[in-house]
């Protein structure tokens, strides 16, 4: 009995060192960026999608990602939008990106809205999209060629009848 059990010990660590299957993971070498098989959404996202609709139509290049920690817009002391900024390395370009929350879009209304990216060094506001009237949710600025100076995205939000809108802004990247 006692041969027995050693036996069965040892037959069990054994088939845990055989693998299962022929496809394994990791075997052969990684495939380049540019051949790997992603699949790539069109949605519009609270994170930002460059691929999505109204990123395609301001012009964003397809790889910009989100850099810096993202902003907020507070009206009344509750968050209502994102501001976000995003580069891209292929075109060499910045962008503002807005998006507007559920919560606030529920119960809002039309507001107006704008997006861009201000330029540290050369004390400006660049890129400017402005919408008025709106109800959409994603909202993207031009692209503009400051990925050498050190730069935010800032967007706006007014409601109808508030009188000023409310801003916000991404952190500074240099």
């Amino acid at each position: 009995m006692r041969y027995a059990k050693r036996a069965l010990v040892g037959l069990t660590c054994a088939f845990a060192l055989v693998p299962a299957g022929a496809a394994m993971a990791g075997t052969g070498p990684a495939p380049a960026p540019s051949e790997r098989s992603l699949a790539k959404s069109t949605a519009p996202s609270a994170t930002g999608n460059p691929l999505s609709a109204k990123a395609q139509a301001a012009g964003v290049c397809s790889d910009a990602y989100a850099i810096g920690n993202t902003g907020y817009i507070t009206r009344q002391g509750v968050k209502i939008a994102s501001v976000k900024q995003f580069y891209s390395p292929k075109c060499q370009q910045n962008y503002g990106y807005l998006w507007v929350w559920d919560s606030f879009r529920a119960k809002a209304g039309d507001y107006d809205v704008s997006t861009s990216i201000y330029s540290y060094s050369k004390d400006e506001i660049l890129g400017t999209r402005t919408w008025t009237n709106s109800t959409a949710q994603e909202f993207w600025s031009n692209g503009t060629a400051t990925v050498k100076a050190c730069t935010a995205g800032i967007g706006s939000l007014r409601q109808a009848g508030d009188p000023v809108a409310a801003q916000g802004a991404s952190s500074k990247r240099c």
